[in-house]
């Protein structure tokens, strides 16, 4: 029987079957990232509610987007850093799902843009670290050949389903029912249930050996210079600015296809509520069969050809949308091989940059490329998006979007092949 202590981060057999406590970790940290995208991702459903109560713009509703973005890009790399120096990740993942919960129902409670805005900037710097730390205890937890698939069933199984397929119809059933705000006060609840259920079943991961270093105080300006010189050094290595680019056309990619979507299906495509509630629900599934079927795909033939298929599935959905005139269920067919496209998200987001440095800079690697892509493309592109949205129609982001799914599929291309069975190397411990 495996030891506990010994999946929790230390070797382990490479022909162990999926059970005990990497099942356990695979299951609350997936439902627990779940949950975090589903906070996330209640703003996108509840945005025609949102604009029509408080009569807010395009432009105002990309800042939503955005500044939630830019906390969760400076939270991805300063906690994943701090959780790296520290050695610990399980204190850090407790806090994170402690405090966007309870921004979740600070949203409910928002009387004005402003205090709406806030209420996503703190939910952003809560969950911004949450998903490098979560990857970093599942790369820890899991057996050799199944860090991949794993890595993906968190963010993109759990992740997809419960935010981007179950989100929608719960959401906007209580919206409907009730009123927006009972929706995000009922979408805090979760993250509190599974704080106490990580803090009572999930151990520590064994911290990987730090190099000695002298016991100095470092003062706030060598601290900054220091961090400085590590940014430098991360981007200095290929593979990782390499997926920083990425990012920021995949994350952009995605948040406008989310903030725009579903308002080009309530406008120009003239649908009823329900009708596109379950057209986005729909597509909660396909990053799942994404996520599964990119991380299987990485381990066969690569990370780098996955990842290339991948990034180019994402220029479907805005295609589909502007040129196919079809039924509902036409398109979101369409739309749904489109966003399997997400599984490639955990490909350069966690397992590349893991694989190219190694254990002990995985959560600073993994939340330098999530900050990247979050303020470049998460943050700085929606409300230019939602601008031109105003200025011109609603047509112009969906173009944006569909010319970021391409830009990131060629940028891909130069990504350097990192899975051991590929390459032929052994693994970086």
């Amino acid at each position: 029987m495996t030891d506990i202590t010994q999946a929790a981060g230390g070797a382990r057999p490479a022909a162990r079957r999926l059970g005990g406590y990497e099942l356990v970790v695979l299951l609350l940290l997936g439902l627990a990232y779940g949950f975090a995208y589903f906070d996330r991702m209640a703003m996108t459903f509840l945005g025609p509610f949102v604009q029509a109560e408080m009569g807010l713009s395009n432009e105002q509703l990309g800042w939503l987007g955005s500044g939630l973005s830019l906390t969760w890009a400076l939270g991805a790399y300063v906690v994943g850093r701090w959780s790296d120096l520290m050695g610990k990740r399980k204190p850090f993942l407790l806090a994170a799902l402690v405090i966007f919960s309870f921004a979740s129902v600070m949203s409910g409670l928002a009387w004005s843009f402003g205090s709406l805005l806030a209420s996503r900037i703190v939910m952003g710097a809560a969950e911004g670290p949450f998903l490098p730390i979560c990857l970093a205890i599942m790369v820890a937890a899991s057996a050799e050949h199944r860090k991949g698939l794993n890595a993906a069933v968190v963010q993109n199984v759990f992740g997809s389903i419960i935010g981007t397929a179950l989100a929608p119809i719960v959401l906007i059933a209580i919206a409907e029912a009730y009123d927006w705000r009972m929706a995000f006060y009922i979408s805090g609840l979760p993250g509190l249930v599974l704080a106490v259920l990580i803090w009572r079943f999930i151990k520590e991961p064994e911290a990987a050996p730090k190099p000695a270093e002298p016991a100095t105080r470092l003062s706030f300006g060598q601290l900054l210079a220091r961090e400085g010189r590590e940014v430098r050094s991360l981007m200095a290595t290929r593979n990782i600015a390499l997926c920083a680019l990425v990012s920021i056309f995949a994350v952009g990619t995605v948040v406008i296809g989310s903030i725009f979507m579903p308002l080009y299906l309530d406008g120009p495509r003239d649908l009823d509520p329900a009708v596109w509630s379950r057209m986005m629900s729909v597509l909660g599934f396909s990053p799942a069969a994404g996520a599964v079927t990119a991380g299987l795909l990485s381990e066969k033939i690569g990370r780098k050809p996955a990842l290339v298929i991948f990034c180019l599935l994402m220029t479907i959905a805005p295609a589909s949308l502007l040129w196919v005139e079809g039924s509902p269920t036409l398109l979101a067919a369409l739309m749904f091989v489109s966003w399997m496209g997400l599984g490639g998200f955990p490909l350069f987001m966690g397992v590349i940059p893991a694989e190219t440095l190694g254990r002990l800079r995985a959560a600073t690697a993994m939340g330098a490329v999530v900050a990247v892509g979050e303020i470049f493309g998460g943050f700085a592109l929606p409300p230019i998006t939602g601008r031109l949205a105003d200025s011109f129609s609603i047509d112009v982001a969906l173009y944006v979007q569909l010319g970021l799914a391409v830009t990131a599929g060629l940028i891909a291309l130069a990504v350097a092949e990192t899975n051991p069975r590929i390459t032929g190397k052994p693994a970086i411990a």
